[in-house]
């Protein structure tokens, strides 16, 4: 696949994610989503120390750094699989 294909896919992966209320996903997959969006769009995480800590920033840079030794192209073909996940189980 190329890396052009693979970013339809993603693309339109997010566009599902923002179709799905947040509400309805527990905490943990939240968090999963969100790491391995920051992970396909930002790369790995360079964390630094700021003074803008609070505990919701905190889980979710722990979740981020947890998956950080996924490549770009993992981390949105785990995404796409994810969320596809998510919209078959609430279908």
């Amino acid at each position: 696949m190329s890396e052009k294909e693979l970013e339809i896919r993603f693309q339109k992966a997010v566009e599902k994610a923002l179709e799905i209320p947040q509400s309805s996903l527990p905490q943990d997959e939240q968090l999963r989503l969100y790491a391995y969006y920051k992970q396909a769009t930002s790369g790995t995480i360079d964390y630094n120390n700021s003074s803008n800590f609070d505990l919701r920033n905190a889980f979710k840079t722990n979740a981020w750094m947890q998956i950080s030794h996924l490549s770009i192209e993992e981390a949105k073909e785990l995404y796409i699989e994810a969320i596809n996940a998510i919209v078959i189980d609430n279908k």
